[in-house]
């Protein structure tokens, strides 16, 4: 799967990503003499593509990206959703390539094997495909309309999701969410009430393109279609405690909160 970034520092490299899921500190977060990583779950930058939100900390963070290149032990590649100058200061110094403006660091894994080519700001992660699908909070008197997936389910099986399904070819996501509700539900919606910013979700080695919406409806009783096999309104305060598609309690949220 291939998807463009913008060029931070120039050049290409291929290795396996290191995923950190909060901003990075190099001045204290890692050792440049031997690239240990003192946060997240650890590991070792040396040839690794390593991939986190963002930087922060001292500008004594760009030498220790420098120090890292002098000891060998510097990352193959550096992935920003968002640059900042300390990181993009310390990768060109160093020359290691950097691209940033990728959507989410959600859409890799570690081990994941990734090519960057800083030069057009191409990312290619070898072996994962991508599907773009809706996902929809059906929301009456204040309850959010959950389903159960059955145990047969090809993706994210038995757990509880919102209304969800695939965009089906060039089918707008609007329209297909709207079908998606209808065929899984039985309940008719127009225009959406609120909606976000795609989501990226990685099951295995398929990457989900999501495009979140919010329904308010009156009461309704849902008719299911065999797609799922249970349904419940259930408070948002009470969703942590499901076993949901991964992601769904923050999306729900920031649904709610517009």
């Amino acid at each position: 799967m291939r998807f463009e970034g913008r060029t931070i520092s120039p050049g290409k490299a291929t290795g396996e990503v290191l995923r950190l899921d909060e901003p990075l500190s190099f001045l204290g977060g890692v050792d440049g003499s031997t690239g240990e990583l003192r946060v997240g779950n650890g590991g070792n930058v040396k040839g690794k593509v390593l991939v986190f939100p963002r930087g922060k900390g001292s500008t004594v963070g760009s030498f220790v990206m420098y120090d890292l290149m002098v000891h060998g032990c510097a990352p193959a590649a550096v992935i920003n959703e968002s640059a900042e100058t300390i990181v993009a200061t310390g990768a060109v110094i160093s020359s290691i390539p950097m691209v940033d403006s990728v959507p989410s660091v959600s859409m890799f894994e570690d081990g994941d094997v990734v090519t960057v080519d800083a030069a057009s700001g191409a990312v290619d992660i070898e072996g994962v495909e991508m599907h773009e699908s809706v996902s929809s909070a059906v929301v009456s008197d204040g309850r959010v309309l959950m389903l159960r997936r059955p145990a047969s389910c090809h993706s994210f099986p038995g757990r509880w999701s919102l209304v969800a399904g695939r965009v089906e070819g060039d089918e707008d996501p609007v329209d297909a969410a709207s079908r998606e509700i209808m065929e899984e539900t039985g309940i008719a919606v127009s225009e959406p009430d609120a909606r976000l910013d795609p989501v990226y979700v990685r099951e295995g080695n398929v990457l989900w393109k999501v495009h979140p919406f919010l329904y308010r409806v009156g009461s309704v009783e849902p008719v299911l279609n065999e797609e799922n096999e249970a349904f419940d309104w259930v408070a948002p305060e009470d969703m942590a405690v499901r076993d949901t598609v991964d992601g769904t309690v923050g999306v729900v949220q920031r649904l709610l909160s517009k």
